[in-house]
């Protein structure tokens, strides 16, 4: 039997059926971003005649994936770089019925804004189209093509990819079935950086009803000028001119390198700024911008003055954000505390404040641990309560605390443990080196992923908005609201 056809804008494309799933992979929504249109704003899709087959994975964004200790995270993140031009492409799922006005929900996945794709298994949108939603998940540009500034191209490139993606969807979601006025916008990491972003930007407004942000916030952002600290440092690892026509003539292969190689703590970049605050505490050296049209204003800034306010928000963290960087390198356990003091003072001008609220010096506490802890807080969780309170619409906060075995119990609820709850993909990334460990709660993943569909489909959630006197947080793990409690680091910064 042949699979579903649909017609889209620029033309026919043939998916297949999978469990009473229609799947459509790889279908681009942007022209090809090389040669001449490398460092340029993403252009329409040139239209095709016949039938485009979209059966096999799409390209995705040129990267380079280290292995990551003692876990396997390839079903997280993906398998690495799937070469090939039309990597501005979309993944979609929809049910195999035929049904119209769907709920649209696209996930824009994270990576640090340099790695990650829509290839990943963990972000297969099957079982989201089983619950009668359209589920679609997109590429963009990454690393130098996608956020580095330079004169000579447009800024936050990146961006500008999923705000082109997101106009795709508006136009092309009847003819999946789904509801071009009903679009939840999701992700995690900085996917939902990214999200916090199109919230307040201009050319995003009125592209989506709803957001989820998942371990992200409005914080995660430089200036143009800060930025082009590190345009002048890849440059010059390229030997190259710090410009667009300069870094066309640096192959990607060699780009690639030069990221993962820039990506390293080993090599000297200061990225503060005047107070001494590395905004990405060292995570990533790319991030977007602020001062140009895609973000005129810093996020928290644009929010305070209701830009936004129109977007209903779910936003939230895991407990243990950390655990994932720290816990399979072993710098939780064995971190002293003379490194700690200074790791942090790199990034953070009140870094001795900061640790020892958190304990740094007491009886019983590693050094390691308190390191941890902090760096929880001030990475993650408190910069997302403080994007909810910002926020002038509609606002709802949740936490997620299931502890993953692997590692020993060590892991934790770090860092990205949540998305295969969300997509009730556990089996892709279970097991001896599994992510979620060798039996996850598969009925957590159906309440998570329920929590996910039902505000998707009209925006019910089952506890009260977040506000700052209030800080009602929803624990996902036992469906149970509570107060947030006041974190150390509130005190420091007050």
């Amino acid at each position: 039997m042949e699979g579903p056809v649909i017609y889209t804008q620029a033309g026919a494309v043939r998916g297949e059926r999978v469990d009473a799933v229609q799947r459509f992979l790889g279908v681009p929504y942007a022209a090809p971003p090389v040669g001449l249109r490398r460092f340029l704003k993403p252009e329409p899709v040139p239209p095709w005649t016949g039938v485009r087959e979209a059966t096999r994975q799409g390209a995705c964004a040129p990267q380079r994936i280290r292995p990551f200790p003692a876990l396997d995270l390839a079903p997280l993140i993906g398998a690495g770089w799937n070469r090939g031009d039309d990597y501005l492409n979309a993944n979609v799922w929809t049910p195999e019925r035929a049904a119209t006005g769907l709920p649209v929900m696209v996930f824009i996945h994270g990576g640090a804004f340099v790695l990650g794709s829509n290839l990943a298994p963990v972000i297969d949108g099957a079982a989201f189209a089983r619950s009668g939603v359209v589920l679609i998940s997109i590429n963009y540009r990454l690393g130098i093509d996608g956020f580095l500034p330079m004169v000579g191209a447009p800024t936050n490139l990146g961006l500008r990819d999923q705000i082109a993606a997101l106009r795709w969807v508006r136009d092309n979601a009847r003819a999946f079935g789904g509801d071009p006025d009903n679009v939840t916008v999701f992700g995690e990491s900085a996917g939902a950086m990214s999200i916090a972003n199109l919230l307040t930007s201009p050319p995003a407004k009125g592209l989506f009803r709803r957001a989820i942000i998942e371990s992200g916030h409005g914080s995660m952002v430089r200036s143009i000028a800060i930025a082009e600290r590190l345009t002048r440092k890849l440059a010059r690892m390229l030997g190259v001119p710090a410009d667009a026509d300069g870094f066309r003539q640096a192959e990607i292969e060699r780009c690639v390198a030069t990221i993962d190689k820039a990506q390293l703590p080993t090599t000297r970049i200061d990225l503060r700024d005047a107070s001494g605050f590395e905004p990405a505490y060292g995570l990533s050296r790319f991030l977007p911008v602020v001062g140009d049209d895609v973000l005129p204003r810093a996020p928290l800034a644009a929010l305070a003055d209701g830009v936004g306010s129109e977007v209903e928000v779910l936003i939230g963290t895991n407990a243990e954000e950390m655990n994932l960087y720290f816990v399979p390198t072993g710098i939780k356990r064995w971190l002293p505390g003379l490194l700690a003091r200074y790791a942090l003072s790199r990034v953070q001008p009140n870094s001795r404040e900061f640790l020892k609220a958190y304990g740094l010096g007491k009886r019983g506490r590693r050094a390691g641990e308190v390191f941890t802890d902090t760096l929880n807080d001030l990475v993650f969780r408190l910069p997302a309560r403080r994007f909810a309170a910002a926020h002038r619409g509609r606002t709802h906060f949740y936490e997620f605390g299931w502890r993953s075995p692997a590692l020993n119990g060590e892991l934790g609820a770090c860092h990205a443990i949540e998305i295969p709850f969300v997509f009730n993909t556990l089996a892709s990334c279970s097991g001896p080196r599994g992510f979620v460990g060798s039996n996850p709660p598969q009925g957590l993943a159906d309440s998570v992923q329920a929590v996910w569909v039902g505000f998707a489909r009209n925006g019910a959630l089952r506890w009260p908005e977040y506000d700052p006197d209030g800080r009602q947080v929803y624990a996902l793990e036992d469906s149970r609201a509570r107060r947030d409690p006041v974190m150390p680091a509130e005190g420091v910064i007050a």
